[in-house]
C-alpha cells in the first residue's frame, strides 16, 4: 500500500510540477500545499519523538533488571 501511495504522489507531484511550469497553479496553492506538508511532517516528528523516548525508557528499564539479574546469577553461583 505504502508503494501505491508513494507512486500516486509522485504521478500528482508531477502533474503538479508540469503545471506550474506553464503558471496554472496559483503561488498561495502552492505556499498552502508546503504549509499542510510541513505541519504533518512536523507531527509526525513529534510522534516519533515521543514512541523513541518511551522504547529508550523501557530499554533502560530492561537493563537495569539484566544488571540486577546477571548480579544475583554470579552471587548464587560463587
Amino acid at each position: 500500500m505504502k508503494e501505491f501511495v508513494r507512486k500516486i504522489t509522485d504521478w500528482i507531484l508531477e502533474k503538479e510540477e508540469a503545471a506550474a511550469k506553464s503558471c496554472a497553479i496559483p503561488m498561495e496553492e502552492i505556499d498552502a500545499q508546503l504549509e499542510r506538508v510541513r505541519a504533518q511532517k512536523a507531527k509526525l516528528q513529534k510522534d516519533y519523538d515521543e514512541s523513541m523516548k518511551v522504547f529508550d525508557e523501557i530499554e533502560e528499564k530492561l537493563q537495569k533488571i539484566r544488571s540486577i539479574e546477571v548480579l544475583r546469577c554470579n552471587n548464587k553461583e560463587s
